[in-house]
């Protein structure tokens, strides 16, 4: 049918329905595409789900994150089909064009984020954190969660990028600014640089890995675990359930102790003060029965020495050994406590004490023994 026998159809209904304006059936039509369309999504949705049932894990998730961005492109579908078939003003038509042109860019950006964090998923299927030897399985999760979350970022920057210079005044502005190349461009820069390092810095420690997810780390000199690692700051949770938020780019620019950096088994120490009367030997071999009975203690290191002497004490250093930092800590605590109580309750004299030596001389004696007048006066 020729366009302009659709448009004189068109222009005869809009004048002849009891005065309706054109623009109102135009938009009717535009309306009643975009209803079908949805309506057409939404059998066809329902019946792929009951083909896929509930044993294709992947592709009811495919399913189920897609849900919006199909929805959108019927959406844009229905609406650039209808258009050419239903002639609009031309100021109507320009706008429906620039709409659609945006509904696109978005989509695109949709998709994007979309496929990247189906194939991340998928990836990180193979490897599990709630085992015991999890180093492997916190690399990559680390690795590919922080790429993740920079690919969405910069996807969401390109995308917005794109559909504000569709504007002629924004597309103006941007040239005019990259032109002038002057003070703005300068305040701008520098306003933008904590967010350009601290996405930088995720790069970086995506890479080179120098914390991961559930590293044990000393920062700021508090003790806790990396608990997320998010597009601009780290949450270390500390020993005591506090969370500290860290910048990213704290972990590139300062020095920072990393306890599980190669492995998740640790060794850590127990000083002990002791009189020189203790017996080290005995202490010794209540260290190796107290490690042994202990289900903290991963079976690799236990040691005992003579760490240094002083006037009055010996200072007596443990090496234990644990599967991870937790453990560890633990264990510590557990070795303090008991060996304090052996000391206690079978040898007391290891225990420090203060001495001090008395004089036993016989003219020492003699200014210790009254005189025979304060003898008589007593």
């Amino acid at each position: 049918m020729p366009l302009d026998r659709l448009r004189a159809i068109r222009l005869w209904f809009g004048m002849s329905l009891d005065g309706t304006p054109a623009w109102a059936l135009d938009l009717a039509a535009l309306a009643l595409a975009v209803i079908i369309g949805l309506f057409a999504h939404f059998v066809a949705l329902r019946i792929v789900n009951r083909l896929v049932g509930d044993q294709r894990v992947f592709l009811r998730l495919l399913l189920t994150r897609t849900v919006g961005a199909s929805r959108l492109a019927v959406v844009i579908i229905a609406v650039s089909v209808v258009t050419p078939w239903a002639p609009v003003d031309p100021a109507v038509s320009q706008a429906i064009t620039h709409a659609l042109v945006i509904a696109f860019i978005i989509l695109v950006g949709w998709m994007t984020i979309i496929a990247v964090a189906i194939a991340a998923d998928t990836y990180l299927r193979r490897f599990t954190l709630d085992v015991e030897d999890n180093l492997l399985a916190r690399k990559h999760v680390t690795q590919v969660r922080i790429l993740q979350r920079a690919a969405d970022t910069l996807t969401i920057l390109i995308t917005a990028a794109a559909a504000f210079m569709t504007f002629e005044t924004v597309r103006q502005y941007g040239i005019s600014l990259f032109a002038s190349a002057g003070a703005a461009g300068i305040i701008v820069g520098l306003a933008a640089r904590p967010v350009l390092s601290n996405f930088i810095a995720g790069i970086q420690i995506a890479m080179t890995q120098p914390i991961r997810l559930e590293d044990a780390i000393i920062v700021e000199n508090e003790f806790g675990w990396v608990e997320d690692i998010a597009a601009a700051y780290v949450v270390v949770r500390l020993w005591d359930r506090r969370r500290m938020i860290v910048p990213l780019s704290y972990f590139i620019e300062k020095p920072f102790q990393n306890w599980s950096r190669q492995s998740t088994d640790l060794i850590g120490s127990v000083m002990l003060y002791v009189d020189y009367a203790a017996s080290v030997g005995r202490i010794r071999d209540k260290l190796n029965e107290i490690v042994a009975q202990s289900p903290l203690w991963d079976h690799q290191v236990v040691n005992l020495q003579v760490n240094d002497i002083t006037e009055t004490t010996m200072k007596l250093r443990v090496l234990v050994s644990a599967k991870n930092a937790g453990s560890l800590n633990d264990l510590q605590a557990e070795l303090r406590e008991k060996l304090i109580d052996f000391l206690q309750k079978e040898h007391p004299e290891a225990l420090p004490r203060s001495r001090a030596e008395l004089d036993v001389t016989p003219r020492a004696l003699d200014r210790l023994q009254p005189s025979s007048a304060q003898a008589s006066a007593a």
